[in-house]
């Protein structure tokens, strides 16, 4: 039999002998949440749509702002966790590589030589001899028959992992999406308030300045004018606020985009510009949770929990491995690979069989069992946190437009009475506490309608995270 032929059929009879896993068969769990997603006043004007699909909603569709998409841009090309979550994906592609390695033999070339002096009195011959062996030898090692699925139930659950991990990169991917608009929501939201403060502090240093005329004349008390100072103080106090919230802002925008922001791009935007796509499309729960990354991620996680199971089945039962050469061996290194040399194989299979294992094997089972289970409730409890932060955004849509246009209304208010206060003051017939108080109310509220148009546009990027976003 030629080298070749013999390779081939041991490799032939490996290949033939491998068998079936023993991995329990697999059932999605029912989804442990309501069929529908919850109603009532605060889901009012929320259109459920059951054919709704938003992966056909891609990020650069629903962030509609440019500056908004070069910033978003920016974080997915540079971000060092969504880099680290890729090479994890490229780590764990490689693992499943190295566990699948495992179903084929291995093959490997062996040469040898061996020159060895014999002396007189034990060479039988009555002289000194040396004696030669060469030899050449393609082969495998200890491969494992995989006939009851061991190794094919570890490939499973290695390659269950890497589909995992890549499903946790996605879910890294749009999580960077929806913190960075809204670190970017934030960032522009606190330039609006520094400037409505800085545009109060001027105001009231404006005020302050007629009030110490006033004073210095006699025609104002020391109370209206101490009453000024504190207005003037308390917006300088909230000037220095904004401009530390403002530089703080900044650089969480540059840690989450890996470079220095451009400033030009940053402020070509302003909150009351920023462009959202706000007809977000809802399915039904059934539809929506089950595409979310993060629960395939624990779906996969649970496949690869069952994959265990089997594994740890397998090893009740013999595990039975081949070695086995075949090659050439001569006296002579020159006369090793010439017609006549001696053809040399080997074949060596073992086996072993379990038969005490001071119960290793029955606790591996109970683990591997404990873990499924462990599995299924933390893909339960995945589905259940999805569910609740749908509900939570969907929620906060069908009530933040009412709030934003009640609080832009109480602002227009407020402005008014501030104005007739400021007037009234003027023409003496009322003190500066009135003024002070209006100016506080109309402060007040403009920083709650910043606050809550922020929120608002938060809402909807949120909304887009929760419900597993676009595909690329």
């Amino acid at each position: 039999m030629s080298l070749s032929k013999t390779l081939l059929s041991m490799t032939a009879a490996a290949a033939l002998l491998t068998g079936c896993t023993m991995i329990p068969d697999y059932d999605r769990p029912d989804l442990p949440v309501s069929a529908q997603w919850p109603q009532g006043q605060a889901y009012e004007g929320i259109e459920g749509v059951s054919e709704a699909d938003i992966s056909k909603v891609n990020w650069q569709s629903f962030f509609l702002s440019p500056p908004m998409q070069r910033v978003i841009q920016t974080s997915l090309d540079n971000n060092r966790d969504l880099r680290v979550a890729s090479l994890q994906v490229e780590q764990a592609r490689a693992l499943y590589r190295v566990e699948r390695a495992a179903l084929v033999p291995s093959i490997g070339a062996t040469g040898s030589g061996t020159r060895q002096g014999i002396p007189e009195n034990a060479s039988g011959l009555g002289k000194d001899t040396v004696s030669s062996t060469y030899s050449a030898n393609v082969g495998t090692t200890a491969f494992e028959l995989d006939l009851f699925g061991r190794i094919r139930s570890m490939n499973e659950r290695a390659l269950e992992e890497y589909f995992a991990t890549e499903e946790a990169q996605q879910s890294a991917r749009i999580a960077l999406i929806a913190e960075t608009a809204n670190a970017y929501l934030t960032y522009l939201a606190d330039k609006k308030l520094l400037g409505i403060t800085e545009d109060t502090l001027k105001s009231q240093q404006e005020a302050y300045d007629l009030i110490k005329k006033r004073y210095d004349l006699g025609t104002s008390s020391q109370l209206d004018l101490e009453q000024a100072r504190t207005s003037v103080e308390t917006a300088r106090a909230n000037r220095a606020r904004y401009l530390r919230f403002v530089a703080q802002d900044r650089n969480a925008l540059e840690l989450l985009m890996g470079t220095a922001p451009d400033t030009a791009i940053l402020d070509a935007l302003t909150l009351d510009t920023v462009e959202l796509a706000d007809n977000l499309p809802v399915g039904l729960p059934s539809a929506v949770l089950l595409e979310r990354p993060d629960i395939r991620q624990a779906e996969h996680s649970l496949k690869a929990a069952n994959a265990n199971i089997g594994a740890a089945r397998a090893a009740f039962f013999p595990a039975i491995s081949l070695t086995g050469s075949a090659g050439f061996a001569s006296e002579s290194l020159s006369d090793l690979f010439k017609s006549g040399s001696s053809l040399a194989w080997s074949f060596i299979p073992s086996i072993t069989l379990p038969i005490f294992e001071g119960g290793k094997n029955i606790a591996n089972l109970d683990s591997a069992t404990a873990g499924q289970k462990i599995a299924v409730a933390q893909y339960e409890k995945s589905i259940q946190t999805a569910f609740r932060e749908v509900a939570d955004e969907l929620a906060a849509r069908g009530t933040y437009t009412e709030q934003l246009a009640a609080q832009t209304a109480l602002a227009n208010a407020t402005g008014n009475a501030y104005r007739i206060s400021r007037a009234r003051y003027d023409q003496g017939t009322d003190n500066y506490l009135s003024v002070l108080d209006s100016q506080r109310e109309l402060y007040s509220a403009q920083q709650s309608e910043i606050t809550v148009q922020q929120e608002r546009l938060s809402n909807l990027v949120n909304l887009y995270k929760v419900l597993g976003g676009g595909k690329e």
